[in-house]
């Protein structure tokens, strides 16, 4: 019987195969002599979506239950160590179909963006923040949303109200949020220019007179809650309802992707990690958006 998981894999597969078949050279370099690879980088997109759909953390335990469950699916599936090497060989990849997934909706098109930052744990002991490769990059940073210190990177992210990723960056955990944003603006100067200006929605984090400036003359309306000692501003009636609609969409990455028991030892293996993760809830709202779901952001009926 054909379930859910299933459907959205075969779309996604047909998706990606298109997609590399028309633009060959989105696929990571390979030289021209040699083995072609048995796994398809379509298929490897596929299968990572799907691990983080079904919620396997351990890459050990998915290839376990690929090998057993997925055959019909994959007819070749590598082990571990190949898998682990083509999964990180293939970010840019991974990032590059995030966005053609994203664009393939009409909820691109939205007006109305979140923005926030949620952490991204790297450890936890004082030695693994001192021998891990991710020192110097991992930070220790404070969570005030749940009052808690953490060591790791940070997630920032520009969402529609649908929670479909616009864009994002992950950073250190002593990140400025703001200085992050424009910075996000100022590298995919392609996100405000196609459009009308956009309205952004944000916490008391993204504040100040030069940043809003800044803003306004990348045509981007702010709108946030008044700091202490501020008068009251625009739109505050909305923030209340909008903030619990961003703090849903972190708690979508967190709890049910598993987004910070991502597992990586490594930049690029936290960062393919995380962009496996986002990939997967696009994927969902793509195909949610597509098929007519009811619910646009909606992943459990691809977690089983």
């Amino acid at each position: 019987m054909t379930t859910e998981i299933d459907t959205l894999a075969t779309a996604l597969y047909v998706r990606v195969d298109d997609l590399l078949k028309a633009s060959p050279h989105l696929a990571p370099w390979r030289p021209r002599v040699g083995f072609e690879p048995k796994l398809s980088y379509a298929e490897l997109v596929t299968l990572a979506v799907m691990q983080a759909l079904l919620g396997f953390v351990s890459e050990a335990r998915w290839l376990r239950y690929a090998h057993a469950r997925l055959r019909y699916l994959f007819p070749y599936l590598p082990h571990q160590p190949g898998w682990n090497k083509r999964l990180r060989r293939a970010a840019e990849l991974i990032r590059q179909i995030l966005r053609e997934l994203a664009t393939d909706t009409a909820l691109w098109s939205d007006d109305v963006w979140i923005v926030d930052s949620t952490p991204v744990e790297c450890g936890r002991s004082r030695e693994t923040a001192k021998r891990s490769d991710l020192a110097g990059w991992a930070e220790y940073g404070y969570c005030a949303s749940h009052s808690r210190f953490f060591w790791g990177l940070r997630l920032h992210l520009v969402c529609t109200l649908h929670g479909l990723p616009i864009a994002f960056a992950l950073t250190g955990a002593k990140a400025v949020e703001r200085e992050v944003l424009l910075d996000i603006f100022t590298v995919e100067p392609g996100l405000l220019g196609n459009r009308a200006g956009p309205t952004l929605l944000a916490d008391k984090n993204y504040y100040g007179r030069d940043f809003e400036r800044h803003l306004a003359d990348l045509g981007v309306r702010l709108l946030r809650p008044a700091r202490k000692g501020e008068p009251k501003r625009a739109g505050a009636e909305l923030f209340r309802p909008l903030r619990q609609l961003i703090e849903s969409v972190n708690q979508t990455l967190k709890t049910q992707l598993d987004l910070e028991r991502h597992g990586g030892r490594t930049p690029a293996g936290v960062t393919v990690r995380v962009l496996q993760r986002l990939l997967a809830l696009t994927a969902a709202i793509w195909h949610n958006h597509n098929t007519g779901g009811p619910v646009i952001r909606s992943i459990t009926a691809y977690d089983h």
